[in-house]
């Protein structure tokens, strides 16, 4: 009865996945479709299910590794990985299995072995964010800090003894990310977190994709929020991260 039990448990549970990525998977927008394409300052490439934007001009120096959030396509975080590569971070962009990074917690580990010359930073959106700091969590010596988008470090993902400096970005009309959680998983964060606020930004306005279920409503457009969340993220880059670079 037990085997039984379990064997149900897994089909109900196989079941949830399946409609969960029809009824919430999202499509990347006209916007995220054009950002991935080569431009005269970034080449883009897409290589064993992961979106590499490279510099064609300067190189910062240090890496990003982004995990896309819940059922969204990696496509949908190519304006925010054309922007950082535009200047000179060199960005990868993780399609995972499902869409659910749960499934590909670890995928960085290929990057970070392929390229024994670079530097990383690693992050994500929502669920992606949670996996990216349960990978630093066991991988910390390979990461030089990690990100949050709309996102936080849970227990097993803990940072709060980590080294290297976090960046927590959120959005005022996001409806999405659980602020309880949120609030209380702050205490799993690193010493050295940088916490911004995008005023006005919403949940799905970190990638590009449309609207999300249970979100707010944005009152800035999706390109503003994205140069917002860049210019972030590249000023603690430049100062957080390379001033403790290892």
């Amino acid at each position: 009865m037990k085997k039984l039990a379990i064997i149900g448990s897994a089909v109900v549970l196989f079941c949830l996945l399946i409609w969960g990525y029809f009824y919430f998977n999202s499509e990347p927008s006209n916007v995220a479709e054009d950002a991935a394409n080569s431009t005269k300052t970034v080449d883009v490439l897409e290589e064993n299910d992961i979106l590499v934007f490279t510099p064609r001009k300067s190189d910062a120096g240090l890496s990003v590794i982004l995990y896309p959030g819940a059922f969204v396509d990696a496509l949908s975080y190519a304006p925010l990985a054309n922007n950082l590569a535009s200047c000179g971070f060199k960005t990868y962009v993780v399609e995972m299995p499902l869409n659910l990074a749960v499934f590909g917690k670890n995928r960085a580990a290929d990057i970070i072995d392929e390229a024994p010359d670079e530097k990383f930073v690693i992050g994500g959106h929502s669920l992606g964010g949670v996996m990216a700091s349960r990978f630093a969590h066991e991988n910390n010596n390979e990461i030089e800090g990690v990100f949050f988008l709309a996102s936080y470090p849970d227990k097993k993902g803990s940072l709060k003894n980590a080294s290297f400096p976090a960046i927590s970005i959120t959005a005022t009309k996001d409806n999405v990310l659980n602020k309880e959680a949120y609030n209380k998983n702050k205490k799993y964060l690193p010493k050295d977190t940088t916490f911004v606020s995008i005023e006005g930004g919403n949940h799905g306005q970190f990638g590009s994709y449309g609207e999300q279920h249970g979100d707010g409503k944005a009152t800035i457009s999706g390109t503003d929020q994205t140069d917002q969340v860049t210019n972030a993220l590249i000023a603690w880059l430049n100062t957080s991260v390379k001033t403790q670079e290892r």
